[in-house]
């Protein structure tokens, strides 16, 4: 699967042409997850915890803000890789207070909010109080729950990026690049349903209905089995898979549990080797960090409609 590139199309300079595009004015203050978060200007200093936060940073060609990354969950993808190789790691696994504090960032962005806490980055009001503004991906929010996630508010978090950085040029031309090739997949209309299997072994932890998966999965025609569970995330049984015994069943390929793994999981296990996805090797794979809200979701959307059509549902 490769992510859309960012570079500026006929189409988007035709539609921008004339446009002055709207600046910043700092102080900003806007409202993140239940909490003030307030901007004295441009980040120029910038931490990103997990891959969905430092590839939207490249994706919009602010990666010399960078000066730390921490717990990536994979390499990144073409066009980013050289890019995202060179930055400079902090951890492998969620950095410390200190260790963050060390690099002398303005801004913290992080994919979880759970990645803000006194043993991971630190607690966002102890950062504020030390001069550090803290920024969570709004799908990621727990202390207030967000709504069912959807491509426009996708597209939302990749315009307030471009708000916070005074970059709503790029911001701009990457939504309208992102919505064009949106447009261009066309749902399965064959009425199949589908499981989002994320991890797990004896409790699968599968998609649920509100969470990029089921964004995903619409997108694609397909029918969640767990579409009724509000949530992102949910952790199911297979007894339950076995008894909805889905037509299509979504792999996240991730490095602590990789596709072939649950591949072979899924065979070796005398309950879900019955069921017709498992049989017929139904399957479609997903990079992790593309399964959870970002910029590479449209992409994913796109590649996993091109896998789709390519199963076989012949008797």
């Amino acid at each position: 699967m490769r992510p859309l590139p960012l570079s500026l199309s006929l189409a988007v300079l035709a539609l921008s042409s004339g446009h002055v595009m709207a600046q910043t004015s700092y102080p900003l203050t806007l409202n993140n997850c239940g909490m003030d978060v307030t901007l004295a200007a441009a980040p120029q200093r910038v931490v990103t915890i997990k891959s969905t936060a430092t590839e939207m940073l490249l994706a919009l060609g602010l990666g010399d803000r960078i000066v730390g990354v921490g717990f990536q969950d994979d390499v990144a993808p073409e066009p980013w890789t050289a890019a995202a190789a060179a930055l400079p790691v902090l951890s492998d696994k969620l950095p410390s207070q200190e260790v963050v504090l060390e690099v002398e960032p303005d801004l913290i962005y992080a994919g979880w909010e759970s990645n803000f806490s006194a043993d991971g980055a630190g607690e966002r009001p102890t950062l504020a109080a030390l001069g550090v503004a803290g920024y969570v991906s709004p799908a990621a929010c727990r202390s207030v729950k967000p709504a069912k996630l959807s491509f426009d508010e996708v597209f939302a978090e990749i315009a307030e990026m471009g708000t916070i950085f005074d970059a709503a040029g790029a911001a701009d031309t990457l939504i309208a690049q992102q919505e064009a090739a949106l447009a261009a997949i066309t749902p399965d209309t064959r009425g199949l349903t589908a499981l989002w299997y994320s991890s797990g072994t004896k409790t699968p932890y599968v998609g649920a209905g509100s969470g990029a998966p089921q964004m995903i999965l619409e997108a694609l025609g397909l029918e969640n089995i767990m579409a009724a569970v509000d949530d992102g995330w949910v952790s199911a049984s297979w007894e339950a898979v076995v008894d909805a015994n889905p037509d299509v069943i979504v792999l996240v390929d991730a490095l602590w549990n990789s596709a072939e793994q649950k591949k072979a999981l899924l065979v070796e296990n005398p309950i879900t080797s019955q069921l017709d996805a498992v049989i017929h090797q139904r399957y479609l794979v997903v990079p992790f960090p593309a399964s959870e809200a970002g910029v590479r979701n449209v992409g994913a959307t796109a590649d996993l409609a091109a896998q789709l059509a390519g199963l076989s549902f012949a008797p």
